[in-house]
């Protein structure tokens, strides 16, 4: 039987000394047709283990239904990795960051307002239970000790820069015992200024930090575990990106010194990320320290070793030199890929009106979140009737951007971005229609203002009083492909289709620039979000997404014009101008 442990301060694999070398994967993030791909770019970098969140949410989109399927296969991601010869870190959360949305918690918890994420609130503990029992069946074989490639599992994440309460951390590292993660190394990982608050005195803890930050974060990790192991659980390659804010990247030469600063010391160490991928559908997060809401773009490139697509940069090339220069193991070669295509400008002139075809409503005295009528992704529709008069319409716990219209007329838009709340309106008729369409940006996935992340809004007010007696119209936009597309002019929130021909099909980069503000299907999937405000001009169209013949693109835009032009790129464009 295989054992990996800490003995006199350094890991041992089947005791024998043994120096982590891993880089993160998520495997939503990739096309499971991508995952061997994957690995085996990591083999020909010169790593030995990969690390990975699971993503509760993406498993358990209803209490107790479970999905383990296609993308979801994390099963499947592990195997694969074995079979490249590679080890694996899991990070079974519950919540894991990751820039995802709500930090991988299923919305479903926020229906229930009494329930306390990251606490020992005992309805919250027995959903994770219940997730983790079912996470186990899928996984616990898949430890080293029973065969597999799994050597280690995080307890929670980066609990340390949320709270200190010992006891919760005990009771998640007792669920994954109870639920058969009980023959692998557990650990703890946090910030260097966080790990004494998030530590388990009966575990090995890890430091997480970013380039130029790797001495410093070092002596506070000894400071306050002196015995041991070194590792950086988490070292920064480079960086995400929110919306309306520049592309970020990071030097090569500072990260590649910290590297070889580690590697040169014995240190172990996970890059994070050495493949971003992209946050497909809705599963972009956002951040929202004192106050400052920033929803995240759907390419999650990070600026790493490996792009989003899946093709080396200068990165990987400096890494692969110091890895090898380290370990005195040449790497393997890169696996080849097929150079990505473009498509010719194709048209969108086929549209429907969002007005035309609202589902049946929900009535209500005040308004209901997304959570309270079972809706977690999407758009979520508030209708009442005013008053002729001017007056300010100010509304209550905003998430997280609303367009305001009068008689189907819009009048302004609030973005919580900006700390928009209140709109003047000047209604000229009586029993006027009053429309908020609100948008969910993305669930933040940090810091404790994520236990009240609740989509929707609470309340409004007009001239300061209540408006009550609302439709509700809940649009999670299933089945978009459903509706009745056809050739008319549309304008405003409009649904729109188009289609382009493929003779072969490899990856492409879709050129969302003449859009305004939206998300966007390609057969039938979601790929993410476009808003001309930028960084993001393009949205990445994996091969296996493709069809040989007829494509259709559907994309709903708050701000749509009836003959955008789109067409696929050979090259993503990360960092277009505002």
């Amino acid at each position: 039987m295989h054992s990996f442990e800490v003995k006199q301060g350094q890991f041992f694999l089947d005791d024998k000394p043994f120096q982590i070398i891993s880089g993160e994967m998520h495997y939503p993030r990739i096309p499971h047709q991508y995952w061997r791909a994957r690995m085996q770019a990591a083999k020909a970098m010169g790593l030995n283990t990969i690390t990975a969140y699971v993503f509760w949410n993406v498993h358990e989109e209803k209490p107790g239904e479970y999905d383990f399927s296609g993308d979801k296969n994390v099963a499947e991601f592990i195997r694969e990795a074995q079979a490249e010869g590679l080890y694996v870190i899991l990070r079974p959360g519950p919540y894991v960051c990751a820039e995802w949305e709500f930090g991988g918690f299923p919305a479903w918890l926020l229906k229930d307002k009494n329930l306390i994420i990251r606490s020992n609130d005992t309805a919250y503990m027995n959903a994770v239970k219940r997730w983790f029992k079912a996470l186990g069946k899928q996984l616990s074989s898949l430890q080293l000790a029973h065969g597999g490639p799994i050597i280690a599992i995080q307890v929670e994440n980066e609990y340390g820069s949320f709270g200190s309460d010992q006891n919760y951390m005990k009771a998640v590292q007792q669920a994954l015992i109870d639920s058969g993660f009980e023959d692998t190394l557990l650990y703890t990982a946090d910030g260097a200024d966080d790990l004494k608050n998030g530590m388990l005195a009966d575990l090995p803890a890890v430091v997480n930090f970013g380039a130029g930050k790797t001495t410093k974060a070092f002596t506070k990790l000894h400071a306050a575990r002196l015995a041991g192991p070194s590792m950086a659980g988490e070292y920064w390659v480079g960086w995400f990106d929110a919306w309306g804010k520049k592309h970020n990247s990071s030097p090569v030469e500072q990260t590649k010194a910290d590297l070889e600063w580690m590697l040169s010391k014995g240190f172990s160490v996970s890059l994070y990320m050495f493949h971003g991928g992209t946050s497909f559908g809705f599963m972009n997060g956002a951040n929202s320290e004192e106050g400052d809401y920033q929803p995240y773009v759907s390419s999650y490139d990070y600026d790493s070793p490996l792009n989003e697509s899946g093709r080396i940069t200068e990165k990987f090339k400096a890494f692969r030199e110091v890895i090898t220069k380290a370990t005195g193991h040449k790497p393997a070669a890169f696996p080849e890929l097929a150079p990505p295509i473009s498509i010719p400008s194709f048209t969108a002139n086929e549209s429907v009106s969002l007005w035309d075809f609202l589902p049946e409503p929900i009535l209500s005295k005040d308004p209901l979140s997304m959570e309270e009528v079972d809706q977690a992704y999407g758009w979520i529709l508030y209708r009442t009737k005013i008053g002729k008069g001017h007056a300010e319409l100010a509304l209550e716990g905003l998430n997280d951007y609303a367009q305001v219209y009068v008689n189907k007329t819009l009048v302004g838009t609030l973005d919580r971005r900006l700390k928009e709340h209140t709109l003047a309106l000047d209604i000229s008729k009586e029993n006027s229609t009053l429309d908020i369409l609100l948008q969910n940006s993305g669930r933040i996935n940090y810091s404790v203002s994520l236990r009240g992340e609740h989509k929707g809004i609470r309340a409004a007010r007009l001239a300061g009083k209540s408006l009550e007696n609302w439709e509700i119209f809940p649009l999670p936009m299933h089945n978009i492909e459903s509706l009745p597309y056809h050739r008319a002019t549309c304008t405003g929130p409009c649904f729109y289709r188009a289609h382009f021909h493929l003779h072969e099909i490899a990856d492409t980069f879709l050129d969302t620039r003449a859009l305004g503000k939206g998300m966007l299907w390609l057969n039938g999937r979601a790929l993410g979000r476009f808003w001309k405000i930028g960084p993001q001009g393009t949205l990445y169209a994996p091969a296996p997404w493709l069809k040989k013949g007829e494509n259709t693109i559907h994309y709903f835009d708050l701000e749509g014009k009836t003959g955008a032009q789109l067409k696929g790129l050979e090259t993503p464009i990360l960092d277009s101008a505002k």
